[in-house]
């Protein structure tokens, strides 16, 4: 990472201090939030299938299957 002071005069501190600003920047920018979930997590969560409860069964339902044979 190469910076250029384009105006003034920084001492030492002050540099190191902007310089110590501009890395925590950075740091935070590259890391993943905390709550924000991967999507193909999301994608391959089995829970996502079994979201929604199955219709249960009425009382003729065994008429409306077939089995070829």
């Amino acid at each position: 990472m190469n910076i250029k002071v384009v105006r003034g005069n920084p001492t030492p501190e002050e540099l190191a201090a902007a310089l110590a600003v501009v890395r925590a920047r950075a740091a935070a920018a590259a890391e993943p939030s905390p709550g924000a979930e991967d999507p193909r997590d999301a994608w391959s969560d089995p829970a996502r299938i079994a979201a929604r409860r199955l219709p249960r069964p009425g009382p003729v339902s065994w008429s409306r299957t077939y089995w070829p044979g």
